[in-house]
């Protein structure tokens, strides 16, 4: 048996707990599969004082994380405290530099600091993993960069962030608004304290970024990933998407398409048949769409301490084994060429918010006319005259520039109460 494997974790919170929990419990098990043994000989966290309801007596306790990438008893960093600045880069840096291999589940690290880390490991003798960035437990970053790597990828996409679809599966369930589901959502531990990093798609946006970049083979760049979050979405939303066939679901979204890749999170309707509008509560699910296997699908828990606890040690079975690849699954990652998102072509809701009175929908087809946007649906429920009433319309495809424009115009209208809903409609 080859020598033992010496781990430091940073960051002891609920997945770095789990992941000291599972080399543990498991350590003949991944013994047998890695021939080598795995142990944790150091760790770093705020509150040395803290219960975790585990046994940190015979492992060395760094009060500064950043002292790991010097101890002479730890091979491997397992980088748990996320950020993309601050201590946890700075550990990362000195880990590379030093030659030793870093595992993270640091998605911002990831998403916005690759082309600093792609410098570092030019030059150092280090390698990174990050499965547990993305999807949590879900094994999707191995799908890509291993099980899918013969394919020319067109496209990723998919349910990327627990907290929201958890919200909108409750909204859909009983009817409640977004506010109602977000407080359940924090009592349950399904949200944040403070919300916004989760619904207002900035997460969706760090593994967006990340996945568009394993895809296609570029550096990730987040400042290209258009994003909207899921605040605007209201019960009357989930209803008429219902009737017409739809659920709503936040996406992240990468394609490739002729003028470059276009990365999106927005919440969009989706066919109810379709195996993503099914995928309920705090799970993710991921499609890739790879030219020689098609459409694949990866389903499961895409947050907690457990789930990525798995994702964590599979990236440090990887590298007890020496088997890692460059950080995204090609040697030169290119730059990232961004698509002209208003060129995009596709079908759109809009919900619009408009007086009840004679002439207004006139308007509001001229609107569309002038601008070369062809109605597939329009609903309308009771009537209220002189009164605010809410309708539905759904288009035939469209470039988002011309849906853009059609917003502004409606919007303009003395009608209006107030500037009209959009969302977008994938079939996939």
């Amino acid at each position: 048996m080859d020598k033992t494997l010496r781990v430091g974790i940073a960051g002891l919170g609920h997945v770095g707990a789990d992941v000291f929990r599972l080399l543990h419990e498991h350590a003949d098990l991944l013994s047998d599969r890695t021939h080598r043994r795995i142990v944790v000989t150091a760790v770093s966290a705020r509150d040395k004082t803290k219960d975790r309801g585990i046994d940190l007596s015979s492992v060395t306790w760094h009060d500064d994380p950043a002292a790991m990438a010097g101890d002479d008893n730890v091979d491997l960093i397992v980088e748990l405290m996320g950020g993309a600045e601050g201590a946890a880069f700075d550990l990362v840096k000195k880990a590379l530099e030093a030659g030793k291999s870093v595992v993270t589940a640091n998605k911002a690290l990831v998403a916005l600091r690759a082309p600093d880390l792609l410098s570092i490991l030019e030059n150092g003798k280090g390698a990174i993993a990050y499965e547990a960035a993305v999807a949590g437990g879900v094994p999707v970053i191995k799908g890509l960069r291993e099980g899918l790597t013969g394919n020319e990828v067109r496209a990723v996409y998919g349910i990327l962030n627990g907290t929201c679809n958890y919200i909108l599966s409750e909204m859909t369930a009983t009817g409640r608004d977004f506010e109602d589901v977000l407080k359940e959502a924090q009592a349950k531990g399904y949200a944040e304290a403070d919300p916004s990093f989760d619904v207002d798609g900035i997460d969706t946006g760090h593994k967006t970024a990340i996945l568009a970049g394993i895809a296609f083979g570029c550096v990730p760049d987040f400042k290209s990933v258009s994003i909207e979050g899921i605040r605007g979405i209201t019960p009357l939303d989930i209803q008429f998407a219902d009737e017409l066939g739809f659920r709503i679901k936040l996406l992240g979204i990468a394609r490739q398409t002729e003028d470059g890749i276009a990365q999106s999170v927005e919440p969009c309707l989706v066919p109810k048949n379709t195996p993503v509008a099914n995928v309920e509560g705090p799970l993710n699910a991921v499609y890739v769409d790879g030219d020689y296997v098609e459409k694949v699908l990866f389903v499961g828990a895409g947050a907690g301490g457990r789930p990525t606890a798995s994702a964590v040690v599979a990236d440090i079975v990887d590298m007890a084994c020496d088997q890692y690849l460059p950080l995204m699954g090609t040697y030169k990652p290119a730059k990232l060429k961004p698509a002209d998102m208003g060129a995009r072509i596709g079908s759109y809701y809009l919900r619009l918010n408009v007086l009840d009175k004679p002439g207004v929908i006139a308007d509001v087809s001229a609107i569309l006319r002038d601008n070369r946007v062809s109605l597939e649906t329009v609903l309308q429920r009771g009537r209220d005259p002189g009164q605010p009433v809410q309708v539905i319309l759904t288009t035939h495809e469209s470039t988002e520039n011309a849906i853009k424009a059609v917003t502004q115009q409606i919007a303009a209208l003395d009608a209006a109460v107030e500037p009209p809903h959009v969302m977008r409609i994938e079939g996939f």
